[in-house]
Parts: structure tokens; C-alpha cells; sequence
């Protein structure tokens, strides 16, 4: 009875879902057929009747029905039903958001406890914890949160269409106000009937491939729509929170912990295309788009304080801000906040000329000296709010312009840091060629690690430059020069927080820091004399064997005294960044996350050792091959003492969009990566850490017999290499206009130049997830078979330990995704039938034994019986997302023999970016 109760309970829930969903879809059928004809409709609602019949039931006969339907389609039909099913799977993405958003607003209101993932959650957990108010704020005070924005090759969305669904986004928000009039309700659904026509009259794909300041464009839009708004109000209501439950926080401003980062524009790793006029251009796109906002702000500030001397006191700091001000109207003598803010805005226009050559939004009322820092134009801001406050104006001062002075503190003038990468590799080259010039006879190359790491110290202990103006450098090591002295020049122009950081990609030994650290010397941003370091140097270890020796790295660089002393500059803070992206690839999915956890491990005693302050920056993507999932548990599964108040995050490809496109989902996920963090650092949750050394022993079992299963399939069997590029759409993503990088680092079809993104992606689409699972079974299987009595070990180890309860989560989500049905389309892709039967029944067999052993260890009898809200949408998007996959096949078939016209290779671009939207989380 408890669970008919549960499941009408959930169901009556879930109705405003349906009813929102229903409404898309009528509204977007009423499209189709108004925009393509009835006979277009028909074909649409016939394959969606029809998959929908062969999901309820499983019904064979449906199947060959849909296929049969599907083949029979003509190119232009094909587009047709392609573009339908995609914006359905767009159109169900924001049903799904919205529906979230009511169901967070329907427990606030209920005056229920916080959930988790809250800040609110997190301090009630503090408090229950007896962690102190004085705990609490050395948190805060040293604390750093910081999602970094990434592009990369598989990002599909559209500027264009991401426009139109906020516009769909924002229509559905109204329908959840209150109830409407009739005139009100026609209105909305007439907009709602526009903005659907909008989204299938805009094409999906970009007609040209993405330059990189088209990708720094793209990233410009989420602050837009979420960071420039929702961070200060994240802040504000985390103040109020505070100030409610304890007067000692009453005037207390926190600092800003939770700060934006970016790759865009600096990330040259594989990437030719990013060049120093890039890293400057986007370094001036983003001024821009800060300093546009503040414009703006000021504007709407200056109308709303309308305040007169006839009323009100101001003090005297106010005044003479309000003195100093060019305005000369008469009309606001009377008025000294106007007359302060007129005087503000002339001097941030004249800010704006002079980094960005861009005029204000709107004339300023006259000339006023330009700003030399954020810090100059904030200080001017306090001197409005403390005005307000202690004149009775005090309510005034916690609006517009509150947020106004946390965006001045947390964007400044450059709005993110953006980070440099490179890979180890250049670093070599254009060190080694630097050597070569400045002396003779030096061969870098043919040096050993010990005699290089000897040679990089002397120099970093010499002021001399090895750069000269005569020499005549490669075009790679013209370019690594240019770039680190752009970012030179970016630091002083835009402030020390444009460019804080600098990653360098494959780093597996010593001498790959010490590299970046004299190139860095040798763009001024490291300097001997006062052994000043500018930049966090961050080795980014990604192959299994790179995490396995990391440790053993860090331990060798910490013991180095000059190094050491260039950290001490830096706070005695040193970042490591964990590649979860390559190590998959390398090593598969349970491998990759165990090494990753005793890397952590390995690093957190190191660190300890020598007395630095370890923070990690984890380079996760958005699928769980590539590191994804739900942030908060993947950050309590930390191990203990591995987050430190510290953690920086990448966000890649459709990922932002999904979390960051629509402001209150956007607050929501920022606000969960803070309290993840809190309670990781203040709370040490008991599932960070392992119960027994039994657990660590089985991990690493489970792990050596996974290693075995995936390398033996991936990098062992022959033919493998060939199987993947036929049975996936790799070799079409890589010509599909979505990104600036290339798909592989070389020109070659192996596994080992391809980057993992498209490795990810390219499993993703044919709907078999692969790197999110494969080896699992195989594991299993070997490890009770060596221990007859190892399942309730397993069992023990999911219900007590966070990290493997939180791997098989994400695994559960993985395998609920796959289909092995279509994945069988996809093998029949591959043109020998024996290479084919050979490899895919392997994969098969491992798909099977993957979710048994899920289902034993975790005691549900079906895949997400634990995880409804997922199940549910798996069991509304599916059967509108199916067709896509069997209509790429047979797009597929046709491309890869005589007919590979512009119509077919366009309809496969097309069923990518929908299957995509339908997955949200592929790439």
C-alpha cells in the first residue's frame, strides 16, 4: 500500500511535468503541420506513436514498423522529422528545468527543512556538527569555488537556439505565477506558439565552423542570462541567511569565494587557433561585457535614487563624490546620489575607452578621469552604501546597489580568469629552443630528467633572459613567447585576476614545470630577484600512469628550494589539476576513478609533508566517461582532507547550457558546488573514507581485472580501431561545424592522438556509453571468483563508502542511457562481419554482466530504481529519441556508400545535435 501511495504521490507531482510537455508538443505539432503540411505531420505522429507503442510494450512488431517507416523516408522528409524530434528533445529539456524550479519553490514554501545541496543544508549540518561561527568564517575567508567555463568539439547548441528557449523558458515560468485571466492566458500561449515557430524557422546547425572568439561569444551569453545576476544574489542571500541565525554575522560582508575561470581563449592545447591576438581579443570581450553591465546598472541606480537634500542628510564623503562629478544640470543639484552616480558612469566610460576602445551604452554627462583599478570604482560604490545606511536609507542600499558592489568584487574589470594551457610537449620544444640560442652546445633533448631539472634551476635563480630580439625563434616558440607576454599585458591592463593560472597539459615529470616556469621568467611573470611568481603553474595529470606517479612528482618539485621559494609568493599554495577525460580513455571507467581517488590520496600526504596548502582543480566533463555527474555527491566523495575549502571545476559543452542557460537552475548549481565544498571541508563526511583497508584492498582488485577487461577490448584486439571509426559517427563529428579544435591532437585515426571528448561523444550517440561502464562486469565477475563470499563486501562497500556508492550511481545513470538494441545497428555499421560479430558480442556480453553485477551490489531489481526523477524522464524522452537513432543509421548506410549528398550529410548532423539534447549530459 506504502508504495501505490508513493507512486500516486510522485505522479500527482509530476502532473504540472506532463501538462507542460503536452503543451510543447501540441504546440510544436500545431507547427509542423502549419510549416511542412499535413502529410509531414502524419509521418511525425506515426513514428511517435509507434515508438511509444514499442516502448510501452516492447511490441516487435512496432519496431519493424518504425523502422520500416523510417527507411522509407525521402532526404527532405528525413530533415523534416529530424528537426521535429530534436526541438521536441530541446522543448522537454525546459519542461524538465522548469519543473525543477517549481519543485524547489514548492518545498521552500512548505517551510520544509533545507535539501541537500544547499547552503542552507550545509550550515544546518555545520551547526548540528558544532562547527563554530569562527570556524566559519576562516572557511569563508580562505575559501575558492570556481566553476571554469571550457569549449571544446562536441558542443552543439546554437547562440540562436539557446535565445529561443529562454524565451520558451521564461513563458512556462509565467504559467507558474498564479492563475492567469483568459486574456492572460491567451497572451502567454500565443507567445509561447511564436517562440516554438522562431525555434523551427532557426537553423540548427551553424552554416561555417566556430572561430575561437565565436566560442568566447558563446561563453559571454551564460553571464547574460546567469553569473553577472545570480552570483551577487547567491551572495546576498547567503548574508541574510547568515545574519538571521547569528547577530555576530550582522555586519559581516563575505568574501568572494565562488568566482568564475575560463579556457576560452586560452586553452591552445591541439588548438593552432588560439594565438595571442585571441587571448587579447577575449580578454577584451569580456571587459567589455563587465563593464557594460556596471554601465547599465549604474543607469537603472541613478533613476531608482531619486533622493533629495530637502529630505535626507548625506555624509560628507557622498558630497564631495557628488561635487567631483562633471553633471552640470541643474535639475539634480538638489539630487548628490544622482549627481555621485553621473560622475561614476563618466568615469567608468572613460574606463571603458581606454581598455576596451568601446564608447558607453549611453553618453556620459562629461569628461572624468578613466579608473585605474576595480578597486577605485568600488570604493566609490562603499561610499553610496555607507551614505545610505547611516542616514536612514539603509533598505535602499541592499537592492540594485548591493549587487552592483559584489559583481565590481567578484568580475572587476576582466569578468573571469582566463587560464593558459599547453601542452608538456611545447613547453620542450620551445625551452629546448631557447637553450639552443642563449648557449651553444646546449641540447636540451638529450638531457636526462635529473640533469634537466639542474639546468631549469640555475636558470630560475639567474635574472638573464634567454630570449633574444636577434634571434630568429620557430613559429611555435614566436607564438608560446607572445602569448605569455599577452598575458603579461593583460594583468596590468585588466588587473591581476584576468590571468591567474597556467595548465600544463601531459605533465609527467619535474622538468614540465620548471619549463613553464622559466618561459614565465622569460614574459616577466616570474622574477628571481624578489622571487616573485605571478602565475599558479598547475601540472595536469591525465594517463593512469601520469596518476600513479603524480605524487612521487610533486614530492621531488617541493623539495626544490628555489621552487619552493617562488611558492611562498603565491600564498605557499600550489594547484594540481586531475585529468578524468584521458585517464578513461586510458585506463576505462573504474579505473580511472580509482587511481584518481589514491592520487588524491598520495597528494593530500605529500602536501602534508612539506607543509603547502594542495588545492585540485579536476577536469571533468559532462559525461560519467568523462568524469560527470551530479557535482555534490562526486565532491562529499572526495577523500578526507582532498578539498581543503579549494576546488576548481571545469563545466564543458552542453553541460553550461543544461546548468547555467536558466538563472535559477544556474544559482541552484552554483550553490550546490559551495555547499559540496563547505561540508567537504568542515564536516569530513565519514563517506569520504573508506571503512576498512579491506575496501581499499577490494577497490584495488575490482580496478587491476577492469584495467585488464577495457585495455584488452580498447587497445589489444585487432581491428578494434576500425570497428569504433565504422560503427559510431566520429569520423562525422569531426567535420561538424561545433567547435574550434580539432577532434584529434594528430592527423591519424588512432585511439591514442583522438582527443576524449569526441571518444565520449561518438559512444554516446550510438547509445552504448561505453567508457561509462565497459570493464565493470568483467570485474565483478573475476573478483567472486577469486572470493565466493566477496558480494556482501561489494555490498558493504556501496551502502558505507561514498566514493563507490557514488560510482555505481553514475554508473546506473550510464547503463539506463545505453540501448544495447540500437548499439546493434550501429555494430551492422561495420562492413566485416566477422570483425563485427567478434567484437560487438564481447561488448554486449560486458553491457549484460555490467548491469547484473549493479543490480546485485545495490539490491534494485531494475536500473534507476533509486533515482525516480531520472527514470522518469529516461521514460518521457526515449521514445521521441529513438527515431533519431535509427534514423541516423540509415543516414549513416547512405553517406558511407554512393549517396553521400549535402542533404544526407546535413540530416546527420541534424540527428547529432538531437541525440545530444535528448542525452543532455554526452559529451
Amino acid at each position: 500500500m506504502s508504495a501505490i501511495l508513493l507512486q500516486e504521490n510522485s505522479e500527482t507531482k509530476d502532473q504540472p511535468l506532463r501538462e507542460d510537455i503536452r503543451l510543447l508538443g501540441r504546440i510544436l505539432g500545431d507547427t509542423v503541420r502549419s510549416q511542412e503540411g499535413e502529410a509531414v505531420f502524419d509521418i511525425v505522429e506515426r513514428i511517435r506513436q509507434t515508438s511509444i507503442r514499442f516502448h510501452r510494450e516492447e511490441d516487435q512488431g512496432a519496431r519493424k514498423e518504425l523502422e520500416a517507416i523510417l527507411n522509407s523516408l525521402s532526404p527532405p522528409q528525413t530533415a523534416r522529422v529530424v528537426r521535429a524530434y530534436s526541438f521536441f528533445s530541446h522543448l522537454a529539456n525546459i519542461a524538465e528545468d522548469q519543473h525543477h524550479i517549481r519543485r524547489t519553490r514548492a518545498h521552500a514554501l512548505a517551510g520544509s527543512a533545507p535539501r541537500e545541496g544547499t547552503m542552507g543544508h550545509a550550515l544546518d549540518e555545520a551547526a548540528k556538527a558544532g562547527i563554530t561561527t569562527q570556524q566559519l568564517k576562516e572557511f569563508f575567508d580562505g575559501a575558492l569555488v570556481s566553476p571554469v567555463l571550457t569549449a571544446h568539439p562536441t558542443e552543439v547548441q546554437r547562440k540562436s537556439i539557446l535565445t529561443v528557449q529562454m524565451t520558451v523558458a521564461k513563458l512556462l515560468a509565467e504559467r507558474d505565477l498564479g492563475p492567469m485571466t483568459a486574456e492572460e492566458e491567451e497572451t502567454n500561449l500565443e507567445s509561447l506558439q511564436r517562440a516554438v515557430l522562431t525555434l523551427w524557422q532557426t537553423a540548427i546547425l551553424r552554416p561555417t565552423k566556430l572561430a575561437v572568439t565565436d566560442e568566447v561569444a558563446n561563453g559571454l551569453t551564460f553571464y547574460d542570462y546567469t553569473f553577472l545576476r545570480e552570483m551577487p544574489r547567491f551572495y546576498a542571500q547567503l548574508e541574510d541567511h547568515l545574519r538571521k541565525t547569528d547577530p555576530s554575522w550582522a555586519t559581516t560582508e563575505l568574501p568572494s569565494f565562488l568566482r568564475m575561470g575560463s579556457w576560452i581563449g586560452g586553452d591552445r592545447d591541439g588548438n593552432p587557433f588560439v594565438t595571442a591576438p585571441v587571448l587579447r581579443q577575449a580578454m577584451r570581450m569580456q571587459s567589455t561585457r563587465a563593464l557594460q553591465f556596471y554601465l547599465e546598472e549604474l543607469h537603472t541606480l541613478g533613476a531608482e535614487l531619486s533622493l533629495s537634500t530637502r529630505v535626507i542628510d548625506v555624509s560628507e564623503p557622498l558630497r564631495q563624490l557628488a561635487e567631483r562629478s562633471p553633471d552640470p544640470s541643474p535639475h539634480r543639484k538638489m539630487e548628490p546620489y544622482r549627481r555621485a552616480i553621473s560622475g561614476i558612469y563618466a568615469r567608468l566610460a572613460a574606463t571603458m575607452r581606454n581598455l576596451d576602445g568601446l564608447d558607453a551604452p549611453l553618453h556620459a554627462v562629461g569628461d572624468a578621469p578613466a579608473y585605474g583599478t576595480p578597486a577605485e570604482f568600488g570604493a566609490d560604490l562603499d561610499v553610496i552604501d555607507r551614505s545610505l545606511t547611516v542616514n536612514g536609507s539603509a533598505a535602499l542600499a541592499k537592492g540594485r546597489l548591493r549587487h552592483l558592489r559584489r559583481a565590481v568584487d567578484l568580475f572587476g574589470f576582466h569578468l573571469a580568469s582566463i587560464d593558459l594551457r599547453q601542452n608538456s610537449d611545447v613547453h620542450e620544444r620551445s625551452v629546448a629552443e631557447l637553450l639552443s640560442f642563449a648557449d651553444a652546445g646546449v641540447d636540451y633533448t638529450a638531457l636526462s630528467e635529473d640533469e634537466r631539472i639542474d639546468l631549469l634551476v640555475r636558470e630560475l635563480e639567474t635574472n638573464r633572459p634567454l630570449a633574444s630580439g636577434y634571434a630568429d625563434y620557430s613559429e611555435e616558440t614566436g607564438s608560446e613567447l607572445d602569448i605569455l607576454r599577452s598575458a603579461a599585458d593583460a594583468r596590468a591592463r585588466f588587473g591581476a585576476d584576468a590571468v591567474v593560472n597556467c595548465v600544463i597539459s601531459k605533465a609527467d615529470g619535474v622538468s614540465d614545470i620548471l619549463e613553464v616556469a622559466v618561459l614565465l621568467k622569460e614574459a616577466g611573470l616570474l622574477r628571481p630577484k624578489d622571487g616573485t611568481l605571478d602565475l599558479n603553474i598547475a601540472p595536469l595529470f591525465e594517463t593512469i600512469g601520469d596518476l600513479r606517479n603524480c605524487a612521487a612528482t610533486m614530492d621531488r618539485l617541493l623539495s626544490i628550494p628555489t621552487y619552493r621559494r617562488f611558492l611562498e609568493s603565491r600564498g605557499n599554495l600550489q594547484e594540481v589539476m586531475l585529468g578524468y577525460s584521458d585517464s578513461n580513455k586510458d585506463g576505462g571507467f573504474l579505473t580511472s576513478g580509482w587511481e584518481l581517488y589514491k592520487a588524491e590520496i598520495a597528494l593530500v600526504e605529500v602536501f602534508a609533508k612539506h607543509g603547502v596548502r594542495l588545492r585540485l582543480f579536476h577536469g571533468r566533463g559532462g559525461s560519467v566517461g568523462r568524469g560527470g555527474g551530479p557535482s555534490y555527491q562526486a565532491i562529499l566523495a572526495q577523500p578526507a582532507g582532498a578539498v581543503q575549502g579549494a576546488i576548481r571545476i571545469t563545466e564543458q559543452g552542453e553541460v553550461i547550457a543544461g546548468k547555467y542557460s536558466n538563472p535559477e537552475v544556474g544559482r541552484r548549481n552554483l550553490e550546490t558546488l559551495a555547499a559540496a565544498t563547505l561540508e567537504a571541508t568542515l564536516l569530513h563526511p565519514e563517506s569520504a573514507a573508506p571503512c576498512t583497508d579491506l575496501f581499499l584492498q577490494t577497490m584495488e582488485e575490482l580496478s587491476e581485472h577492469a584495467f585488464k577487461a577495457y585495455r584488452g577490448l580498447v587497445y589489444e584486439t585487432e581491428g578494434f580501431e576500425k570497428y569504433f571509426w565504422e560503427s559510431t559517427v566520429i569520423g562525422e563529428i569531426a567535420n561538424l561545424n561545433i567547435g574550434s579544435r580539432p577532434a584529434s591532437r594528430k592527423k591519424s585515426t588512432s585511439i591514442e592522438d583522438l582527443r576524449a571528448i569526441p571518444w565520449v561523444f561518438s559512444w554516446a550517440q550510438c547509445r552504448l556509453m561505453l567508457p561509462g561502464w565497459y570493464g565493470f562486469g568483467s570485474a565483478v565477475k573475476d573478483y567472486l571468483a577469486q572470493h565466493p563470499d566477496g558480494m556482501e563486501r561489494l555490498r558493504a562497500m556501496n551502502r558505507d563508502w561514498g566514493f563507490f556508492s557514488t560510482l555505481l550511481s553514475n554508473m546506473d545513470m550510464v547503463l539506463a542511457k545505453s540501448n544495447i538494441a540500437i548499439a546493434s545497428r550501429y555494430a551492422g555499421l561495420v562492413s566485416d562481419p566477422a570483425l563485427r560479430d567478434a567484437i560487438f558480442s564481447r561488448i554486449r556480453a560486458e553491457w549484460q554482466d555490467s548491469i547484473d553485477a549493479l543490480l546485485a551490489i545495490t539490491g534494485q531489481s531494475a536500473l534507476l530504481e533509486k533515482n525516480t526523477l531520472l527514470a522518469r524522464s529516461i521514460r518521457n524522452r526515449f521514445p521521441y529519441l529513438d527515431p533519431l537513432n535509427h534514423v541516423q543509421v540509415e543516414l549513416l548506410k547512405r553517406h558511407r556508400t554512393s549517396d553521400s549528398g549535402e542533404q544526407i550529410a546535413r540530416g546527420i548532423h541534424l540527428t547529432i545535435n538531437g541525440i545530444a539534447a535528448g542525452l543532455r549530459n554526452s559529451g
